[in-house]
């Protein structure tokens, strides 16, 4: 850790954080670098190496961000709410995942090799967050479904968690995947992540 006040470490790691934030916006991750990273920060990329020691690092704590800003948009939500019905409630978790699409693209292509090219610390604060995640939809299961047994709810998060994984491919389609799509005879039905999400929720929630 680099010595200095926490609040400089903190405003350098958000710098790494936002330059491969901007450079994931046109590129993809096998293209981005550290060098590249580097290059869209202030100060020299070795620098980086003081606070992240891959690009895997720096890509995790940016999911982090993403599932961080979820919480608590899910939170603020329930904070307001008394009651949800079921329909309120797919329609909660579909808007505030439509407003992070960043999270379910980094999810769907980059989550194997980032948990694998990280450090165990790091691997394991992410974890934690991850694991709000999961409480916090528990809890809004707890507050609007008192009826749901234990089992539905788990059976409910075990089923919405990994399903996040799959929303991004199947709502960002390119041109080229389209085509083919079409060359193929595929039927297939092209969906907002708000569209997907919400069908799903309501689903479970039967």
């Amino acid at each position: 850790m680099p010595k200095g006040s926490p609040e400089r470490t903190s405003a350098r790691r958000e710098e790494i954080i936002n330059a491969c934030e901007k450079l994931y916006q046109t590129m993809s991750f096998k293209e981005i670098t550290i060098k590249e990273i580097g290059s869209a920060t202030s100060f020299t990329r070795t620098s980086i190496y003081n606070y992240f020691q891959t690009k895997e690092e720096i890509f995790l704590a940016l999911l982090m961000r993403e599932y961080e800003l979820w919480i608590a948009a899910l939170r603020e939500e329930m904070a307001h709410r008394e009651q949800m019905s079921r329909d309120e409630f797919a329609d909660m978790l579909a808007r505030t995942l439509e407003d992070r699409a960043q999270l379910l693209k980094i999810m769907s292509m980059n989550h194997y090799d980032m948990e694998t090219g990280s450090r165990p610390e790091h691997l394991a604060a992410f974890k934690v967050c991850y694991g709000e995640s999961l409480q916090t939809v528990a809890s809004g299961l707890d507050k609007y479904f008192p009826d749901m047994t234990a089992a539905e709810k788990r059976d409910f998060l075990y089923t919405f968690f990994p399903f996040m994984f799959g929303i991004y491919p199947y709502t960002y389609v390119t041109d080229k995947q389209r085509t083919a799509m079409e060359a193929a005879g595929v039927n297939y039905a092209f969906m907002t992540i708000y569209e997907l999400t919400y069908n799903c929720v309501r689903r479970l929630l039967r």
